[in-house]
C-alpha cells in the first residue's frame, strides 16, 4: 500500500478504470462471479434479455428484469467511489472511465466520467426524445410509456449496440494522456471496453481485481482484494 500510495502522490494524470466490482461493496451483485446475475435462473438468459432484439420483441420481458435487477436506485458510493472523488478534487485524477451504468461515481461527486455502457438514470422516449427519471421506469405498470404514447427506453447500451461514439473518443483521449491507469473491478474480457488498455502509454499500470485478468503480465503493480478496501487504505 505504501509504494500504490506513493505512485499515485508522484502522479499527475491518474485515469481509473472500473467495471462490476466497483460497485459489489455498495450491494450491487456483478455479472460473472459465483453469485453475480449470469449465475442466477431465469425464464432467459440475462445476455439475451440485455439485448437489443429482446427489447425490440419482449418488452414486457425485458422491463420486468430490468426492473428487478438494474435498478438499485436505493444504493448508496462506497469507499472507491468516495477516493476517487478525494483524488478529483486534489487534481490528481483527470478521468473516470467506467463500465458500470448505476451512477454511483456521480453519487460521489465526481464530474469527468466516462459511462461506456450508459446510465440508468438516463431514460429518454423512442417517439419524442422526452426525459424520463428511473423512478419513472421502476414505478410504471409493465412497459414504461411517454405522455405522447412511446416507450421509455433507459439509455444503456445492450448486447448488439455500439458504443457511443463521443463518450468512447472522450474515454480513449484521457486514457492515452494518462501517466498512471487504475484498473479495477473489472474482469477485462468484454469488449470493446477491455481493448482501451491499448491507448495507455503512461508509466504506471496498476492492477485491481479479486482475480486474475488477462493483463496482469503487463501491469507494473497487481493487487489482489476488493477495489474499496484498497483504495480506503491509501494514505496520501
Amino acid at each position: 500500500m505504501n509504494e500504490l500510495a506513493s505512485i499515485i502522490k508522484a502522479s499527475k494524470r491518474i485515469v481509473f478504470f472500473g467495471g462490476a466490482g466497483v460497485s459489489t461493496e455498495s450491494g450491487i451483485p456483478d455479472f460473472r462471479s459465483v453469485d453475480g446475475l449470469y449465475n442466477q435462473k431465469y425464464d432467459y438468459p440475462p445476455e439475451t434479455i440485455l439485448s437489443r432484439t429482446f427489447f425490440e420483441l419482449r418488452p414486457d420481458e425485458f422491463f420486468r428484469f430490468y426492473k428487478d435487477k438494474m435498478l438499485p436506485l436505493e444504493a448508496k458510493p462506497n469507499d472507491a467511489h468516495k477516493k476517487l472523488f478525494e483524488l478529483e478534487q486534489m487534481g490528481k485524477l483527470t478521468g473516470i472511465v467506467t463500465q458500470n451504468i448505476d451512477g454511483l461515481h456521480q453519487k460521489a461527486g465526481s464530474i469527468r466520467v466516462f459511462e461506456l455502457h450508459g446510465s440508468i438514470h438516463r431514460n429518454f422516449c423512442m417517439e419524442c426524445g422526452k426525459f424520463y427519471s428511473p423512478e419513472h421506469i421502476k414505478n410504471a405498470p409493465g412497459v414504461p410509456k411517454c405522455e405522447c404514447g412511446g416507450v421509455v427506453k433507459p439509455d444503456v447500451v445492450l448486447y448488439e449496440e455500439g458504443l457511443d461514439d463521443a463518450t468512447v473518443r472522450g474515454a480513449l483521449r484521457v486514457i492515452s494522456e494518462a501517466d498512471t491507469l487504475i484498473v479495477a473491478g473489472t474482469s477485462l474480457t468484454v469488449y470493446p471496453a477491455a481493448g482501451f488498455l491499448d491507448y495507455f502509454r503512461g508509466k504506471n499500470l496498476i492492477l485491481i481485481n479479486r482475480d486474475p485478468t488477462p493483463a496482469d503480465r503487463k501491469a507494473t503493480m497487481v493487487i489482489r482484494g476488493s477495489v474499496g478496501k484498497v483504495l480506503s487504505e491509501i494514505e496520501l
